[in-house]
């Protein structure tokens, strides 16, 4: 398949992908401060599309198409929020999780 669907959910999984990835890195990241990351780091390579170096680097190896893509879409460049939307409220929502539960306290003799 490869319509409008396809391409933009392809956008916000990217930034889902990249959000997973900071979170991974720096565990103790805010969310919102993982989005941000997230989503400029995705507007960068988007944006970086404009300039011929990715087209040229994607025309060598299909990993890198995969990884900076080939041309500028301007939508994609709204879809990559959309993105991470949902994981900062799972992250949230998690975090708060956490925080509620009563720490245990250990067993004496």
């Amino acid at each position: 398949m490869d319509g409008p669907v396809e391409q933009y959910s392809g956008a916000a999984f990217s930034a889902a992908i990249v959000y997973t990835i900071v979170i991974f890195i720096r565990p103790l990241i805010s969310p919102l401060r993982a989005a941000s990351a997230a989503v400029a780091y995705c507007w960068f390579i988007e944006f970086a599309q404009l300039t011929p170096i990715p087209a040229a680097l994607s025309e060598r190896a299909w990993l890198v198409r995969q990884l900076l893509g080939a041309q500028f879409d301007l939508v994609d460049v709204a879809w990559y929020p959309v993105g991470a939307v949902p994981l900062v409220a799972a992250h949230w929502f998690l975090r708060a999780g956490r925080r509620s539960r009563p720490t245990p306290t250990p067993a004496g003799p």
